[in-house]
């Protein structure tokens, strides 16, 4: 179907057909699933029609190979002009097979590992009838309060920008019409909704527009690039307005200077919240601001559809503005082929042959033990054959390590710590023992963890927050693990055994309690379907740590927002001729983060050579060699992740202390040698200005290599115009 047949189809429609087009309603609207009809609460407030579901141009929340067949089937019988339905739903960090939380896999510090799970979580989703996906989420996050931070990649842009074009690659593929095993991707949410006030979720987010452009947006636009169909707004206010209805966000930036021609759409019931935000006075309202803002799908309110018509009638909103939405969600149709063929890639004995498949499952124990991090290990681990082992927490024995937005995901099919274990362990050398609640203790709970414990060479607890403590309305205000956990860990420190802590989260935590009081500490975060078999082969040396902190864990949530690409001030506490009181400081905490960005250990030791630069200057046609030799000093195979950053000495306006800009993951055998070489050009300088031009500074800089963002060696060169 050409475009100009596109455009001759929305000539057909009246403009209810249109308007209906603009619409994304949940399952229960739809005939052909086991929740049809089953429209109440909120959704029965909606004062939608069969008229309007037969035109309606999206679902979401469907899946399922022959409940979308049937669901599609239906919808083109009634449809007048037989144009199909979009499918749409989060798949996050994968369909049926789990992997790893997407600020895990930031901290696997490898893009690739990230496509290859978002093409397997395409390649299911797809098989089940998905046609549309809503992520990647690439909003930067700076606090680790905010519920969410589970569904990012971190607080550094470049990092975070790595990973939106690797996840975007892996849904979406290089031929989204003719591959069937491909989701389009819809990146998320824009704009800045990591920043809200407080870590709470929906809030108020207010920042410059230069903090804007310089670590919000990259992510965004890095996904724009890549190729990604759609986007999705934000619930957070941008410059006082909020996403779904700003104008100059939408039609000025991402339409007109990015050039973005994809399909916008809000987030769940974001046109109607216009009005309790107040922007909007009644919903007529909320509709003619989020169509003026560019807003092509409304989901799950129904402004759109009783209001547009009349305000287009009236003239207050042009109908091509109506057209323009239409003749984009036609054309992201057209490109999935649904004209032809509208039930795309759904296939009932492919879906059973696919989905969950071993295939599939080890990719996500492969994902889950290189993106867990070992953060203490006092030569605990890993665990030797002859240790008796007593395996002590509230996650011991669960299957709740898939974390949030794992929609299909089933806790019952998760491997856990126990089945993990016990499949390297000698049998009859691991006892099991709750110890605790996530949030409670019982009498006896603890009698049988210490019982146990008492019995053991080594303790292995494992801790971490429930899948509900994170994600969206996740927030916590303090971010330690539940007191009964921290309770557990003191009475079995009384019996004076070694211990390891393997932790389950969504959020970097207030680690007290925890790292000072155990031997070994692994995060494991929500490491998916296959987590327990992954933390069991790290546990025993099976595999070798290899991840990396993608967020900076604080010393306290006092702190927070603690980041490493942060300012120097006026009056640094680290300068050569710091005053004792007046400068930049707390008077009871450290300024710096309990663990940096970066950090992450290993089972053997990396060894840094002296850094070398090509040259001492350049020019901007000109580039700058870095290079520096890593050893593997221990006698084990391990990956080391070797980081570049940079300072710019003397800015226009100020200059973060560092910013990350290249990285390498190395694998070394026990012994070898290898340089890794950057290459670093001007281009790599550039920031925006007070102006919002992009471009560097002549002049010096520093350019630091190393294990994390805190150990790095410095050297300096100087750019001339």
């Amino acid at each position: 179907m050409a475009d100009q047949q596109l455009i001759s189809l929305v000539d057909q429609m009246t403009l209810e057909e249109k308007i209906a087009q603009l619409l994304q309603l949940a399952v229960p609207f739809f005939e052909g699933t086991q929740e049809s009809g089953q429209i109440t609460g909120p959704m029965e407030s909606l004062g939608i029609t069969d008229a309007i579901v037969s035109n309606a141009g999206s679902v979401l929340g469907l899946a399922g190979a022959e409940e979308v067949i049937a669901v599609q089937e239906a919808h083109m019988r009634k449809n007048r002009l037989g144009i199909p339905l979009l499918i749409m739903a989060d798949i996050v960090h994968g369909f049926k097979t789990i992997f790893p939380v997407p600020l895990a896999m930031g901290s696997s510090w490898d893009p690739s590992l990230a496509e290859r799970s978002a093409e397997i979580a395409a390649r299911e989703a797809a098989v089940s009838g998905l046609h549309v996906t809503f992520a990647p989420m690439v909003d930067l996050v700076r606090d680790p309060r905010w519920g969410r931070v589970m569904e990012s990649t971190g607080e550094d842009p470049y990092l975070n920008s790595e990973f939106a074009r690797a996840f975007v690659r892996g849904f979406q593929g290089d031929d989204l019409s003719g591959d069937l095993n491909r989701l389009a991707a819809c990146v998320k949410h824009f704009a800045a909704y990591g920043a809200g006030e407080g870590g709470r979720d929906y809030n108020t987010v207010d920042m410059s527009e230069r903090q804007l452009r310089e670590y919000y947006l990259p992510g965004y636009k890095a996904a724009l690039d890549e190729g990604v169909e759609m986007v999705m707004t934000a619930f957070n206010t941008v410059d006082g307005i909020p996403a779904t209805g700003n104008k100059r966000l939408m039609r000025d930036l991402l339409r007109s200077e990015w050039g973005f021609d994809g399909v916008l759409i809000s987030d769940w019931g974001a046109v109607k919240e216009m009005i309790p935000h107040g922007i909007a006075e009644d919903e007529e309202e909320a509709a003619l601001k989020a169509m003026e803002a560019g807003v092509d799908i409304e989901m799950m309110t129904s402004s759109y559809v009783h209001h547009l018509p009349a305000l287009v009638r009236e003239g207050r909103v042009d109908e091509s503005l109506i057209d323009e939405a239409v003749l984009r969600i036609l054309t992201l149709k057209k490109r999935l082929g649904l004209f032809e063929r509208p039930t795309r890639g759904a296939d009932p004995q492919a879906e059973r042959e696919i989905v969950f498949c071993d295939e599939h499952r080890q990719a996500a124990r492969e994902a889950a033990a290189k993106s867990c991090v070992l953060l203490k290990n006092e030569a605990l681990l890993p665990l030797q054959a002859e240790q008796r082992v007593a395996l002590i927490g509230p996650f011991a024995a669960s299957g709740d390590i898939l974390g949030p937005w794992s929609w299909t995901g089933s806790k019952e099919d998760a491997v856990t710590m126990e089945q993990g274990l016990r499949s390297k362990l000698p049998s009859g050398q691991l006892t099991v023992a709750e110890g605790c609640g996530v949030s409670t203790m019982t009498g006896r709970q603890l009698e049988e963890a210490m019982k146990a414990a008492m019995e053991a060479d080594v303790i292995v607890l494992a801790l971490g927050e429930d899948s509900e403590m994170s994600g969206e309305a996740g927030s916590r205000a303090l971010i330690t693990l539940p007191q009964p956990q921290l309770q557990l860990i003191q009475h079995l420190k009384t019996l004076q055994k070694p211990m390891v802590a393997v932790l389950f989260n969504g959020r970097p935590l207030d680690l007290h309690g925890v790292l000072d009081e155990t031997d070994a500490v692994l995060e494991a975060w929500f490491p998916g379907s296959e987590g327990g078999a992954a933390v069991a082969a790290l546990l025993t040396g099976e595999v070798n740590p290899s991840g990396r902190l993608s967020m900076s864990f604080p010393y306290s949530v006092g702190q927070v927002p603690v980041y490493y690409n942060h300012f120097n001030t006026g009056r640094p506490k680290d300068a050569p001729d710091a005053q004792e009181r007046y400068v930049s400081q707390y008077l009871d905490i450290p300024n710096e983060p309990l663990l940096p960005f970066g950090f992450g250990l290993s089972y053997t030791d990396f060894k840094y050579g002296d850094m070398t630069l090509s040259t001492d200057e350049i020019s901007p046609d000109e580039s700058l060699e870095v290079t520096v030799s890593v050893t593997n000093t221990g006698d084990m195979a391990g990956e080391e992740v070797v980081q570049l950053y940079i300072r710019d000495r003397s800015g226009e306006v100020v200059r973060p202390v560092k910013e990350l800009k290249a990285f390498r993951k190395v694998q070394l055998q026990p012994g070898e040698q290898q340089d890794v070489t950057f290459t670093l050009t001007e281009q790599q300088l550039r920031y925006h200005h007070s102006d919002l031009s992009f471009t560097s500074d002549a002049g010096e800089f520093d350019i630091m290599v190393g294990k994390n963002s805190r150990d790095t060696e410095t050297r300096r060169f100087r750019l001339r115009k």
